[in-house]
C-alpha cells in the first residue's frame, strides 16, 4: 500500500508538472522570423560547379567575356584598357627600336642617318637595348593583364555564392569612461547567431 501511494504521488506530481509545462507564458516575446539574406533584386543562381571553369574559359578565348558571363560588365573596360595600354607601349617601343636600329645600320653602311652628329654609335647601341628591354616589359605586362583577366573571372565566379550578410561585422566604436571622463576607442567584432 505504501508503494502504491508513493507511486500515485509520483505519478500525480509528474502529471501536474507536465500540464504546467504545456502552458504558454504570457510574457514570452516571440522571436522574429529570420529574414532572407539574399537580396530580392539580385538574381540568385544556385551553385554551379562548372561556372568558374566556364568563366575562365570564356575569358581565355576573348578577354572580358568571362566578366560578362559573371555579370560584372563594369570590369570589361578595365580589362581592355589594360591590354590596350600594354599593346600601345609595345608598338611605341618597337617603332623607336626600329628607328635606332635603322640609324645604326645606316651608319655601319657608311650612309647618313638622322642622328648624325648628335649621337655616337655607342649611344645608338644603348638606345636599341633600352627600347628592346621596354618592348619585352610591355609584352610581359600585357600577358600579365591577360592572365589576371582569366584569374579574375574564375575567382569572381567562385564568389558568386559567397554570403555577404550583416551577421559578421567589424566596426569601430567609442565609449566614454564614466570615472575618468576620457573616451576609449576600439574595434568590435559582432557575430549574430
Amino acid at each position: 500500500m505504501k508503494n502504491s501511494r508513493l507511486l500515485l504521488t509520483f505519478f500525480l506530481l509528474f502529471f501536474a508538472w507536465t500540464i504546467s509545462a504545456q502552458q504558454q507564458d504570457s510574457l514570452m516575446v516571440e522571436e522574429p522570423v529570420a529574414r532572407d539574406t539574399i537580396s530580392k533584386d539580385k538574381d540568385y543562381k544556385p551553385y554551379n560547379a562548372l561556372a568558374p571553369a566556364k568563366a575562365a574559359f570564356y575569358s581565355a578565348v576573348l578577354p572580358g567575356l568571362g566578366q560578362a558571363y559573371n555579370g560584372r560588365y563594369w570590369k570589361i573596360p578595365i580589362v581592355y584598357g589594360g591590354l590596350g595600354v600594354g599593346i600601345y607601349f609595345y608598338i611605341k617601343n618597337d617603332d623607336q627600336w626600329n628607328r635606332y636600329r635603322d640609324a645604326y645600320k645606316a651608319r655601319l653602311a657608311g650612309r647618313e642617318d638622322e642622328f648624325l652628329g648628335r649621337l655616337s654609335t655607342d649611344a645608338l647601341i644603348r638606345a636599341q637595348e633600352v627600347y628592346r628591354k621596354n618592348k619585352e616589359i610591355s609584352i610581359l605586362v600585357t600577358a600579365g593583364i591577360y592572365v589576371l583577366n582569366i584569374i579574375d573571372a574564375n575567382v569572381d565566379a567562385h564568389l558568386q555564392q559567397f554570403n555577404v550578410s550583416e551577421d559578421l561585422t567589424l566596426k569601430p566604436n567609442m565609449r566614454m569612461d564614466n570615472y575618468t571622463g576620457k573616451s576609449q576607442y576600439g574595434l568590435s567584432l559582432n557575430y549574430k547567431f
